[in-house]
């Protein structure tokens, strides 16, 4: 006996080829789209005067002095929270934006949707709109035509993933200085890494992969039904309105005709490949360009609009009984969105205070712990602490350091014999502090003797202060 076939368990991706649709939502996404990739592009020329000693970009990630500036703002290693705090914003952005009008970053915002939106545009510019590109995908043998088309396609697609490389690695230098390096081939390898990585995944996520990304690397989808309820605003089918469609079987048996006449319109223009007539599915993206292209076919036919159109399923019930929907500000204001953005909020103004009332300068004081004290020869007892002075002021800055907590202790710098040591503009200086109790003193005596060191910003009067111990003999 011969044996049966066996079922494959994957089934070959189909490729999707979006039809062009014009409307208020696919205005949006050009808007968006222009918006969010002229930010991308353009952000690390932006020059801000920061003073002779500090870079001039607005927007740098200063890897080699391990600090962030943008604009007026500049994040010091010891400052990360505030980029915690701001990719906890971004999370609770999220699920607000997820609660109240389902995936609409995935479907307007996300850089996957994005760079595959640009690469469609694209495809259709060379290419032609969704049937010319069809019959050249169906199309076997391989002329001079489909040659010409695909190669112009793919290099256009590597210079826009080539752009997109390239203004990344700006981010982390002189945009202008780094340009100069990389065309003449001067630049750090790291640079040129870079960039071919992101050439290469922007080239295949956005030209090739593209809805496969959102459906099967994405996590998102699998996450976004916690944060949705059955107020949230998503794109969907009005079934009681447009069933049965025309020419399904319902309709041959003499039942009345809905308003869907089946003309696909609504599958061709989706960037997923779905129908979104059969329902809510994890595939979808909420981008609305189905709602586009209904709406012009019932304009067409003389049907009013919302066929498709974004809807709560708690309003489902009530429309299919005659009834309206309710209004989207009561979908939008409930229990859940008024949290994510309570939280979103309080996030945000600890950042705003805790930017306005950081200090100018600030002090780090380690111990040195090998040995714990020293006995000098007439008998005092000295310490030694590493104290990491930082001077966020655009110019050299003088800073006295003293010590407040028993009268018996005194401090000495190395290198000088002041209490003053100078610190240039924006920048960390690591100074060796001495503190030193006479014999027989109480720190001396003493186990561990509680101070506090103050340092001066003499410039202006700013002080801050940092608490340790000083290590005496002990009894």
């Amino acid at each position: 006996m011969s044996a049966e076939p066996q079922e494959s368990l994957y089934a070959a991706r189909e490729p999707i080829f979006p039809k062009r649709v014009s409307g208020p939502f696919r205005n949006l996404k050009w808007i968006i789209m222009a918006v969010t990739l002229g930010i991308y592009y353009l952000a690390p020329w932006i020059r801000w005067d920061r003073g002779p000693s500090l870079p001039d970009q607005a927007i740098l990630v200063d890897l080699a002095n391990r600090r962030f500036f943008f604009f007026w703002i500049e994040i010091w290693p010891h400052e990360f929270y505030f980029i915690a705090g701001l990719l906890i914003m971004a999370g609770l952005g999220l699920f607000l934006f997820t609660s109240a009008l389902g995936r609409v970053w995935c479907g307007y915002a996300c850089p996957q949707t994005v760079w595959t939106d640009l690469y469609i545009l694209v495809e259709r510019w060379v290419e032609g709109d969704r049937n010319a590109r069809l019959r050249l995908h169906r199309q076997k043998k391989w002329d001079f035509r489909k040659f010409r088309l695909r190669m112009t396609k793919w290099t256009l697609w590597l210079l826009i993933g080539l752009a997109t490389g390239g203004a990344w690695v700006f981010y982390f230098a002189d945009a202008p200085t780094l340009l100069r390096d990389l065309v003449t081939g001067n630049a750090h390898p790291v640079a040129y890494t870079t960039m071919a990585v992101l050439t290469f995944t922007t080239f295949l996520f956005g030209g090739f992969a593209r809805e496969q990304i959102c459906i099967y690397a994405c996590p998102w989808p699998r996450i976004q039904a916690a944060m949705m309820d059955e107020d949230t605003l998503v794109v969907g089918y009005r079934e009681w309105r447009g069933e049965p469609r025309k020419g399904s079987a319902e309709v041959r048996a003499g039942e009345e005709q809905g308003d869907c006449i089946n003309c696909m319109a609504c599958v061709n223009v989706c960037p997923v490949g779905i129908d979104i007539r059969d329902g809510q599915q994890l595939e979808c993206i909420t981008c609305a360009l189905c709602i586009d292209a209904c709406d012009e076919i019932m304009d067409k036919i003389g049907k009013p609009r919302g066929l498709i159109d974004y809807m709560a399923w708690s309003d489902e019930e009530r429309e299919k009984r005659g009834g309206t929907a309710k209004p989207v500000i009561q979908h939008i204001l409930r229990p859940r969105t008024i949290l994510y953005t309570s939280l979103w909020s309080l996030v945000g103004v600890l950042l705003l205070v805790a930017l306005f009332i950081r200090p100018d300068i600030s002090v780090t004081v380690a111990p040195v712990r090998n040995p714990t004290f020293v006995t000098l020869s007439d008998g005092s007892i000295r310490n030694t602490y590493e104290v990491r002075l930082r001077n966020k002021h655009g110019e050299e800055r003088p800073f006295r350091i003293t010590l407040k907590g028993s009268d018996f202790l005194r401090v000495e710098l190395e290198g000088t014999p002041y209490e003053t040591v100078k610190v240039p503009a924006d920048s960390t200086k690591l100074q060796r502090v001495y503190v030193v109790a006479p014999p027989g003193s109480e720190p001396a005596s003493s186990a561990l003797t509680d101070f506090r060191f103050w340092v001066e910003d003499t410039a202006n009067g700013d002080r801050v202060h940092q608490d340790t111990v000083f290590n005496g003999k002990g009894k």
